[in-house]
């Protein structure tokens, strides 16, 4: 994510580019993004040259209109959602797709209706949620089997652990944890807050965070 959005600007593609391949290289068989990253522009990124090599995890769900966040999980979207990524990754079939923010006007069992059959199609091949309540990804895994989800985890972030974590090892569905290191927080130290430029979205939710840790 932070290669193409809310981290700041920007990163130079060139760079971006030799890092994921650097990574490739050294042992990472597993990649993830969401075409709200850029947005689209994050999948393009990793679909150079690397596509066969790895697990590619993109979502749908959340973009960005007139500079307010919006969340869609009718068919509809669900699919034409789908079909871009496909595109833009250049790939066939998404090894995992997470429906990135749950639409709360539409049961989530609509939603997953319409990625089942994407995966009947051969265009996902396993499904995720990413930020979903302990009822909804039960709901959801009723419908067709949830893969894993994904949740920010960290030493400040532990609410998943009430309910959310339970739920998914009850169900055999696997966590993807976001942020374990605090956003960078815990790997740089508290002069990180001094550093970040005022495009970069950590600015406000770590300094608020500092205060209540």
């Amino acid at each position: 994510m932070s290669m193409s959005a809310f981290y700041g600007s920007p990163k130079p593609e060139p760079d971006m580019i030799a890092l994921i391949h650097h990574a490739v290289n050294s042992g990472i068989t597993f990649l993830d993004t969401s075409d709200v990253y850029g947005p689209h522009t994050n999948e393009i990124l990793l679909s150079k040259g690397i596509r066969d090599r790895v697990q590619l995890a993109t979502k749908f769900g959340a973009y960005f209109e007139g500079g307010k966040m919006h969340i869609r999980g009718d068919p509809t979207y669900v699919r034409a959602a789908c079909e871009g990524s496909l595109k833009r990754l250049d790939v066939e079939c998404i090894n995992l797709y997470y429906q990135h923010r749950i639409d709360t006007r539409v049961p989530i069992e609509v939603t997953i209706g319409e990625l089942k059959k994407l995966v009947e199609e051969g265009k996902v091949k396993y499904i995720g949620l990413s930020e979903a309540s302990a009822s909804t990804i039960r709901r959801a895994h009723a419908v067709h089997p949830i893969t894993a989800v994904q949740l920010e985890w960290s030493l400040w972030s532990r609410d998943v652990e009430e309910e959310i974590i339970p739920t998914c090892r009850e169900l055999g569905i696997g966590i993807v944890a976001y942020s374990p290191l605090g956003r960078g927080f815990f790997s740089v130290g508290p002069k990180l807050v001094e550093n970040l430029s005022s495009d970069d979205a950590r600015k406000v939710r770590i300094i608020c965070l500092s205060f209540v840790t």
